[in-house]
């Protein structure tokens, strides 16, 4: 179970619909990595967020963690290249960004994972997505947020603080390229925070976990 949903007094659209890459914001991070930002991609993202939280096969994990074994703090959901995707927008927004970014990419964005994180309670550590190709190759992941804003935290490979902090959420779209994966680390930290579900869609190329 989750608490409610509170929507955005922002996003009031009638229907489900994506608006165009071409406000995308690039911040250069360093060390060859860089982030994208374009806030409020997805219109009607509280429904979709609705559809998804319902009609997704979630499932629970749990991970060895050290000398015993521990609940995996969110839900997961994974879809291969074959794999149809849960809604059609997803499709298309597969589909938008495998063609914004296919001159710098190469290669179309192919999997898709989500991630729905229930509370401030869910989270999930520091880490790069390395493995697979991206341990040793520039690649790209976009994530599509729907559902209350949270942190996605950044900072370089080798600890520290968080150098940079982004509210994702309500139709937001952030990618990561170049070298993010191998130089720098991402999270979503543990909220004390009163705050709602969120639900991450990450799309990411053949052979990048």
């Amino acid at each position: 179970m989750y608490a409610p949903l509170q929507g955005s007094l922002f996003d009031q659209a009638s229907e489900v619909h994506l608006g165009p890459l071409s406000g995308m914001r690039r911040q250069r991070l360093g060390n060859g990595a860089w982030i994208d930002q374009l806030p409020g991609w997805l219109s009607g993202a509280d429904d979709l967020f609705e559809y998804l939280a319902t009609e997704v096969p979630w499932r629970a994990e749990r991970r060895q963690m050290y000398e015993r074994e521990v609940a995996v703090p969110r839900l997961l959901a994974s879809y291969r290249e074959d794999d149809p995707l849960p809604h059609p927008v997803l499709t298309e927004a597969r589909q938008s960004l495998s063609q914004h970014y296919a001159a710098e990419l190469g290669e179309a964005f192919a999997t898709a994972g989500l991630c729905f994180y229930r509370d401030g309670r869910d989270s999930v550590a520091w880490h790069g997505d390395r493995t697979g190709r991206s341990s040793r190759e520039d690649t790209m992941i976009a994530i599509l947020s729907v559902g209350d804003p949270r942190d996605l935290a950044l900072r370089p490979r080798g600890g520290g603080r968080a150098s940079l902090r982004l509210p994702l959420g309500h139709g937001d779209l952030a990618v990561m390229g170049g070298s993010c994966q191998r130089t720098w680390e991402h999270s979503i930290p543990k909220s004390a925070r009163a705050v709602g579900p969120r639900i991450s869609i990450q799309f990411r190329p053949r052979g990048v976990h």
